[in-house]
């Protein structure tokens, strides 16, 4: 009944995503070569469930 009041865990997925990969550009700007790895990579992962999401929709 007040399924409305729930967060869409894919849209949270989705601004979580993004804001890894700002953080992620930002450590590169800063030369911080091993941080953006790190962030590249658990930004992948994130894309990955987001692909999963959106084939079981």
């Amino acid at each position: 009944m007040l399924g409305f009041l729930k967060g869409d865990p894919k849209r949270k997925l989705q601004k979580d995503y993004e804001k890894k990969l700002t953080e992620a550009m930002q450590a590169q700007r800063n030369g911080d070569i091993r941080t953006y790895s790190v962030l590249s990579q658990e930004a992948e992962a994130m894309y990955a469930r987001l692909q999963e999401m959106e084939k079981q929709a």
